[in-house]
């Protein structure tokens, strides 16, 4: 069998599919963790818990029902809320957190991004252009 044959068949079956989303790819990370910590604890539950979460995985990737799929990826991205850039991109929350500096406008309450060391800064909102001054 030639490669390019093996790759078109490939691309047939995940034709329509759902394909890897961050609920998918979360439990997946989640199962290798589980899987590792089982290999300290030897707790045969963990076993079990991981390999749940690997077919359920494989079952959201396989999908082919994306409205369903999508609702719930929706569904589990809203209730990450704050955590959600962590979860789905670590290294660049990572970067964002040591360029910048995230401030409340005292007025209205809207989330003002800063850089980091440049000492006090006069902010002009955006949402409501009430001025304010921070450190960062």
């Amino acid at each position: 069998m030639a490669s390019g044959d093996w790759q078109r068949k490939m691309m047939e079956w995940l034709r329509g599919r759902q394909g890897p989303d961050d609920l998918a790819v979360f439990s997946m990370n989640l199962a290798i963790v589980i899987v590792v910590v089982n290999l300290f604890a030897r707790v045969s539950v963990l076993g079990w818990i991981a390999l749940v979460l690997i077919a359920y995985s494989m079952f959201r990737i396989q999908s082919k029902n994306l409205s369903s799929r999508s609702r719930e990826n929706a569904a589990f991205l809203k209730a990450l809320g704050p955590a959600r850039p962590w979860v789905q991109n670590p290294r660049a929350a990572w970067t964002e957190l040591r360029t910048y500096k995230h401030v409340r406008c005292s007025s209205c309450r809207q989330k003002v991004r800063v850089p980091r060391g440049k000492g006090k800064l006069r902010v002009t909102c955006p949402a409501c252009k009430t001025k304010f001054e921070v450190k960062s």
